[in-house]
């Protein structure tokens, strides 16, 4: 079966940010004391799109943009004057859909952030905040610099500015948290009125200060009690939960996320960035990363050392891979997604999914992949049920 290239989106990735914090595992790197090369890096990020570009000129052909995110880091540490270059000559390289979702990722604390007016002009419809938690010594504990009050006001700030499209982070199971606790995060999540929640555990994530000097955290049962409870009051509060860990008004579900969910294409530009490219004309799935170092990144200015690895995702392992996305959605996807964007036949799966039915992961639906609420709960198992 040939394979159709999905949807494509593009990720943006700005490494800096004040301080690393303790649980973080992300390609981050806190400001020292003499200011990151900003403008240049926003030159090296066009440089980059122009050399994917080269790369992959007939894989890109007439495909629109249908999403742009900003992660880090921290991106809003770049003034929005420098967000503004970025995205005028990205809509110069690429053609972006009318109505494509652009976001950045905003934290609370002042020094973190430019003005929200300005990052609207620029073309940014969608912030999202690294609240985590609304409980000053959690956030203490966390590493956070910013306290409840200022992520508050910084999220009102946004909302005077116009934006009505605003995500707010939380994490639970935090040290030393209770099932109060972590509703009472929701709660003040709730009065915000953001149009989207991304609720997520904290975890022990190797090469961290935590994992390395583990704080005492709630228990399984306690952090699977926590879940359900905050899941329950923000599906009362009118958020629909449709992945893991993301709720949302209707109408407003993470475009980009789910694009990524939906074993979708995204180009990656900047120091660590991830990319993945369906190539329909000879059937393969490849995926791109760049050097991790902002330095290193600087240094190849747009050049061939910019990659840190380029490789075919095999045959055998695609099942993997698609599963991996695709069955974090509450929802699940229609099984006939899997053959168009693997280029697989379903049958190749047939033996797997017959076994994860068996056991009461996946609904019984022919038509469908979607994982049960059992299968939600042991979802790791069932992703791996799906290795070659």
């Amino acid at each position: 079966m040939s394979l159709i290239a999905p949807p494509l989106s593009l990720y943006v990735h700005m490494p800096w940010c004040v301080k690393k914090c303790p649980y973080c595992d992300f390609n981050s790197h806190g400001v020292r004391s003499e200011p990151p090369p900003y403008e240049a890096y926003i030159d090296h990020l066009l440089a980059d799109l122009d050399a994917d570009r080269a790369d992959f000129g007939a894989t890109l052909e007439g495909r629109p943009i249908i999403s742009i995110f900003f992660g880090g880091g921290t991106p809003s540490l770049f003034a929005p004057e420098l967000i503004a270059r970025l995205l005028d000559g990205v809509r110069r390289r690429l053609p972006l859909a009318a109505d494509a979702e652009i976001t950045l990722e905003t934290n609370p604390g002042t020094v973190e952030h430019g003005r929200f007016d300005g990052y609207l002009a620029a073309g940014v419809n969608r912030l999202s905040f690294g609240v985590q938690s609304f409980d000053d010594d959690k956030l203490r504990r966390l590493g956070r610099i910013h306290s409840a009050a200022e992520a508050e006001a910084a999220v009102k700030s946004a909302q005077d500015a116009g934006y009505g499209n605003i995500n707010l982070d939380l994490m639970y199971a935090l040290p030393g948290q209770t099932l109060d606790g972590a509703l009472a995060d929701v709660e003040r999540a709730i009065a915000l009125a953001p149009t989207h929640v991304s609720h997520y555990q904290l975890t022990l994530e190797p090469n961290t200060a935590f994992a390395a000097n583990p704080p005492p955290l709630p228990d399984d049962d306690h952090a699977w009690a926590m879940q359900e409870a905050c899941e329950q009051r923000l599906a009362a509060a009118g958020y629909g939960q449709y992945e893991i860990s993301a709720y949302a008004r209707p109408d407003r579900r993470c475009v980009h996320n789910l694009n990524y969910w939906r074993f979708g294409d995204y180009l990656g530009i900047g120091g660590g960035a991830h990319g993945k490219l369906s190539h329909a004309g000879v059937d393969q799935v490849r995926r791109r990363w760049k050097v991790r170092h902002p330095r290193a990144y600087l240094q190849a200015a747009g050049g061939p050392a910019r990659i840190g690895g380029d490789a075919v995702i095999e045959a055998a392992e695609l099942p993997f891979e698609y599963m991996l996305n695709a069955l974090r959605l509450v929802d699940g996807v229609p099984l006939a997604e899997f053959a168009a964007y693997t280029g697989l036949p379903a049958a190749s799966i047939a033996p797997a999914l017959a076994d994860a039915r068996q056991r009461g992961w996946l609904h019984d639906d022919p038509q469908r992949l979607q994982a049960t609420a059992l299968g939600q709960r042991f979802l790791n198992d069932v992703i791996a049920s799906f290795l070659s």
